[in-house]
């Protein structure tokens, strides 16, 4: 499987998939992945360019600036400057916005909508990827505030914001009040039909296909989110993310291509993923 995607990465892939694969699979080293993703960095300390593919346009955004410091913690590198670039673009609340105004001008998927206010989905996501490493600013601490503050009032979401929150809830130091969130999480995921158990019903507004499976709320066997489902959901989950791989040995996403140029750029990204997932739960070594 792992032999078949590097395969799959020669032909498709962005250089920073085929460093970070080396990282991750090969015992490649770490500062080409970190050189490769400094390439996106703006001078306002965040990132832009296509790092996350579906905003093409060059300004700093906070979705890239979460790609970025995801793929540096991963292999031990950091990003200067990206918090005081979020500081820049927080709002009062503690919150971030997920697409800011200067996307306006620049091509963008259909679904990066610019707006001013506070995204919990977005706020979650940054605050999950600098709990993890270990970050103290003070633009973590008024962003802590703000997730826990709209979990403790969250009757409905959307499987994105739901995922994003389960992420949340792994990395944040107050384990306890994180339990107990993910308990409540939980139970509104299941109950408001937001995970796919092998019904693959979109959620209303999604993509046919374009369903969250267990292993995006429990991308790990640690993750909070795994007590979510039984066994047997887990493993059949898991048969189906292996059956999933294309005969050109990598993996595809259920989302729409809105530009030809994503198709390339996305499938790579999501190939590693599934393998990590994978190996993550044993499935492979």
């Amino acid at each position: 499987m792992i032999e078949a995607a590097r395969t799959f990465l020669w032909h498709h892939a962005r250089v920073l998939e085929q460093r970070r694969f080396a990282f991750l699979f090969d015992g490649g080293p770490a500062e080409p992945v970190v050189r490769t993703v400094l390439a996106y960095r703006n001078d306002d300390g965040g990132f832009g360019h296509a790092l996350e593919p579906d905003g093409r346009g060059p300004t700093s955004q906070p979705l890239h600036t979460f790609t970025a410091l995801s793929l540096l913690h991963e292999v031990g590198g950091t990003a200067p400057g990206a918090l005081d670039f979020l500081a820049s673009v927080t709002n009062p609340d503690g919150g971030v916005p997920n697409c800011l105004a200067t996307a306006r001008e620049h091509p963008r998927a259909p679904w990066w909508r610019v707006s001013e206010d506070s995204d919990l989905l977005m706020t979650a996501l940054l605050a999950s990827v600098l709990h993890r490493t270990g970050a103290e600013h003070p633009w973590l601490d008024g962003a802590t505030a703000f997730c826990w503050r709209r979990l403790d009032g969250l009757v409905e979401s959307h499987p994105y914001e739901a995922a994003a929150c389960a992420h949340f809830l792994d990395a944040v130091p107050d384990r306890d009040r994180a339990g107990a969130a993910a308990e409540r999480l939980g139970a509104l995921v299941r109950d408001q039909g937001l995970v796919d158990l092998g019904q693959g019903r979109a959620h209303e507004g999604y993509a046919a296909g374009e369903t969250h499976k267990p292993h995006h709320y429990a991308p790990t066997p640690d993750s909070l989110a795994r007590r979510w489902f039984r066994d047997e959901e887990v493993e059949r989950d898991l048969d189906a993310l292996v059956a999933a791989r294309r005969e050109d040995g990598g993996w595809t996403f259920p989302w729409p291509a809105w530009t030809p140029v994503t198709t390339h750029e996305w499938r790579p990204i999501v190939t590693i993923e599934a393998l990590l997932t994978l190996r993550a739960y044993g499935r492979i070594s």
